[in-house]
């Protein structure tokens, strides 16, 4: 395919966005790079096709076909093509919580990061030509909402040292949020039971939610009970608290209103009144 790049002035109201898109390109043969100053803003770096090294914080890391590396603003580093072709795609882009959204996505910086060949980042280079083709308006709040579907992709999708991405780790547990979908309504749900629709040790599940939600599966179970409460609070504003609580897997009503408080910060009955209408 061929070559594209677009640069997008950042005016002073758009430099107040959450993010905003700076440039977006697919170069065919990349030449070598070397920038000692770093680059003034974030700068997503991937091969599409052949491999090259890329140096940084004293590092030089190879880039083989789907792997990418982001990089934080103003590190210096280098880069060059280690087969005859080296055809990369690159995006760049800046706001006022570029830092922190991909910190709360636990984006690695400075390191590589891979992904399946059937993952959607596989073909954005593809996609983002065919923006460029037709004009569409990648600037101000449109291009701001191009980096964040990247970084959404990249957080479920990435790969980091050869580890599971988290798509895949959703999927494995998919069996078991099917099992809480179908029986969060009986009380005697529980660890042992969901782990062993994995087949794993209680251990391992409560391991693998942890790494997942940073919750453990009884806490996911609360939460899920408690938003089916919700729903049957609003949607059955004649029906008692007691009921509800044992339609949704809890023995005892005080346990109910409790966790439902904690979870919640009000009393199911106080949520009737406020969102009722």
């Amino acid at each position: 395919m061929e070559a594209y790049f677009r640069h997008f002035v950042v005016t002073g109201l758009e430099r107040n966005l959450p993010l905003h898109l700076n440039t977006v390109g697919y170069h065919h043969h990349q030449e070598p790079i070397s920038r000692e100053e770093g680059f003034p803003c974030f700068h997503w770096l991937h091969t599409v096709q052949g491999s090259g090294v890329f140096t940084v914080n004293g590092r030089t890391e190879k880039l083989s076909v789907n792997q990418g590396i982001l990089l934080r603003p103003d590190v210096p580093h280098s880069y060059r093509a280690e087969t005859p072709v080296w055809s990369v795609w690159y995006l760049t882009f800046g706001g006022t919580l570029a830092s922190s959204i991909t910190s709360a996505f636990d984006l690695q910086h400075m390191r590589p990061i891979g992904w399946e060949e059937d993952a959607p980042l596989t073909g954005i280079h593809r996609e983002f030509a065919e923006k460029c083709r037709f004009s569409f308006d990648l600037a101000g709040i449109n291009g701001a909402l191009e980096v964040f579907t990247f970084l959404v992709r990249l957080r479920q999708f990435g790969r980091v040292n050869g580890q599971p991405s988290l798509s895949s780790r959703h999927e494995r547990l998919t069996p078991v949020y099917r099992a809480i979908e179908k029986q969060y309504a009986d009380p005697g749900l529980g660890l042992d039971r969901l782990a062993a629709v994995l087949s794993v040790s209680p251990q391992h599940l409560n391991a693998l939610f942890r790494k997942n939600w940073g919750l453990s599966p009884y806490q996911y179970l609360l939460r899920f009970r408690i938003q089916k409460a919700k729903e049957l609070l609003l949607s059955e504003p004649q029906r008692p608290v007691k009921e509800i609580a044992r339609a949704v897997g809890f023995r005892e009503t005080s346990h109910f209103i409790r966790m439902f408080r904690k979870v919640s910060g009000v009393t199911p009955n106080h949520f009737r009144r406020q969102y009722g209408q």
